[in-house]
């Protein structure tokens, strides 16, 4: 084979391979459409639930809201979508 074919075929391969992981991801920001049909409250009462009876939504300020989501968060593994629908569910209740 030649220089010159070997060179194409290795930057073919390159471009294909660059471009692969730039869809993947794209498509991986997507947001499931499990959780962009959801309400915050729908998925305020999946995912606090699981672990523990949910406080009424009164019972803190924003900012504390704000700070125990944070937390939950991370220890429940939710997606932002997912944390900043619940937390506008929640501060919408002061």
């Amino acid at each position: 084979m030649k220089k010159k074919s070997r060179t194409r075929i290795i930057s073919l391969t390159v471009i294909m391979g660059i471009t692969s992981i730039f869809i993947v991801m794209i498509n991986g920001c997507k947001v499931p459409e499990s959780i962009a049909n959801k309400s915050g409250a729908q998925l305020w009462g999946e995912n606090c639930i699981r672990c523990h009876n949910s406080p009424d939504p009164k019972t803190y300020s924003d900012d504390q809201w704000d700070a125990a989501a944070e937390h939950m968060r991370q220890k429940a593994i939710l997606t932002d979508v997912e944390i900043t629908k619940i937390k506008a569910f929640l501060k919408s209740a002061n």
